[in-house]
């Protein structure tokens, strides 16, 4: 009994970034059709990112802002 191995070398990926639903679909039945593998992989943002963006979110609505100005201040002009 022989095994036959393809080795593929210097094989490049593509990352598409569809536009609309109906981009991600033609584009996944066009690989699924060719035989292509493909593995999808979330947009979406990690948890922690979108729990500081919440609290963001509710500081400004709560009025705790401040200028860029006094930003620029507090954080980077030495004293």
């Amino acid at each position: 009994m022989s095994l036959k191995f393809n080795i593929f070398v210097d094989m490049e990926a593509i990352l598409v970034h569809p536009e609309s639903v109906a981009q991600l679909k033609t584009v996944k039945a066009v690989l699924k059709a060719l035989n292509v593998q493909f593995e999808l992989q979330s947009n979406s943002l990690p948890q922690h990112v979108l729990k500081g963006l919440e609290k963001s979110m509710q500081q400004v609505e709560a009025g705790n802002t401040i200028s860029f100005q006094e930003f620029k201040e507090k954080h980077f002009i030495k004293k």
